[in-house]
């Protein structure tokens, strides 16, 4: 992108994600959405009259339209790889919500088709570009806690049939806690130790029905396809070992979201489906102290990962999402053989975001 100009944005699926991308994007120079498309015309229309400048197509009429440069995905997990792929067939860079693709055969076969034609693919999570884990890694970079031996990372919930009016898609094949919410912690913990060489799994599934809370659809049952309790050790290239939890199957914890551990401190990192919150740092003399905001992109919302990367320095990218879907793909491998399993791809640790305000993100 050249200064002073603007990427024309195509936004694909405007479901209850899509909120949070408009208010980002909507006040961002670097951006400018020109259309919109959505299952749903009408909602793809009210999307669009919002918008000024902005049409509302059908998917394939947006993915092929010459005045889109980017395509942000927002689909369903099911459907990230065909869009994507049709996307980067009509050479357009596409940014897309998380995870890359359901399975890591459809993501392998993105990054390799993007590659092939000269385009860009990035991914959320953004969450980790944030205030909370950028400062955390910069406290990690800066020899705070000393070599880092090892990290922890928890997210306990009883399924999102409690609050989602149509959560089916969590219980079918790309959904699950593990590809729902282990993105954030995964990718948060390459962040901050760097790519993984290894993992090891172990799975469960409660029940193999959930009932719908709330909406129109309160009371329904529906079927759950995916394991909804998953527990797994990665082995990081750095010789650090991190242990995962994520579930379905469980009411609260009290555990910090994530915590890392170095020879010489300890540091709680916030939830990192925020882009922000307390760092708190231990060392061997003294207590918890918080930690002042150091790096990351403060004050942000999702979106801002495709500001970042239509900007150039792409953190939240294809490679990035392409290595933390194989580690959650490995990690659901083990779980079914109990067998250790390696993996082949790798990343590198994205650089780290200088402690930037709203005022200048806004300006990329």
């Amino acid at each position: 992108m050249t200064a002073g100009s603007a990427t024309d944005i195509g936004i694909v699926g405007l479901g209850v994600i899509s909120r949070q991308y408009l208010d980002t994007l909507g006040g961002a120079e670097g951006v400018r959405i020109v259309a919109v498309a959505d299952l749903d015309a009408s909602r793809a229309q009210a999307a669009a009259d919002s918008i000024p400048g902005c049409r509302a197509l059908g998917t394939d009429e947006l993915l092929a339209d010459p005045g889109v440069g980017t395509v942000l995905n927002l689909t369903i997990p099911a459907a990230h790889a065909e869009v994507a792929l049709a996307a980067i067939a009509h050479g357009k860079d596409v940014f897309g919500e998380k995870p890359l693709a359901a399975t890591l055969a459809d993501a392998t076969q993105v990054v390799d088709a993007a590659a092939a034609a000269g385009v860009r693919v990035g991914s959320a999570p953004d969450t980790v570009l944030g205030t909370g884990v950028q400062t955390a890694r910069a406290a990690i970079d800066d020899g705070l806690i000393g070599r880092p031996v090892s990290a922890s990372a928890m997210w306990i919930s009883a399924g999102h049939e409690s609050w989602h009016p149509h959560p089916d898609f969590y219980y079918r094949e790309g959904g699950g806690p593990l590809l729902d919410m282990g993105p954030y912690y995964v990718t948060s913990l390459v962040q901050l130790l760097g790519p993984v060489a290894a993992v090891s799994g172990a799975a469960s599934r409660s029940r193999d029905v959930r009932v719908i809370g709330t909406g129109p659809r309160a009371g329904e049952s529906i079927g759950v396809d995916v394991d909804t309790h998953l527990t797994g050790i990665l082995h990081h290239a750095s010789g650090a070992i991190s242990t995962v939890t994520m579930s379905f199957d469980g009411v609260r914890s009290t555990a910090a979201p994530i915590e890392v551990h170095g020879v010489d401190g300890s540091l709680i990192v916030p939830d990192p489906n925020m882009f922000a919150g307390d760092v708190q740092l231990h060392l061997r003399s003294g207590s918890w102290e918080t930690l002042e905001p150091s790096a990351g992109y403060a004050d942000a919302g999702r979106g801002i990962g495709l500001l970042d990367f239509v900007a150039g320095p792409a953190r939240a990218s294809g490679a990035i999402a392409l290595h933390v879907l194989e580690i959650m793909t490995a990690l659901s491998d083990s779980a079914a053989s109990g067998v250790r399993v390696p993996l082949r791809t790798t990343a590198e640790r994205p650089s780290l975001v200088p402690l930037t305000p709203a005022s200048d993100w806004r300006s990329l």
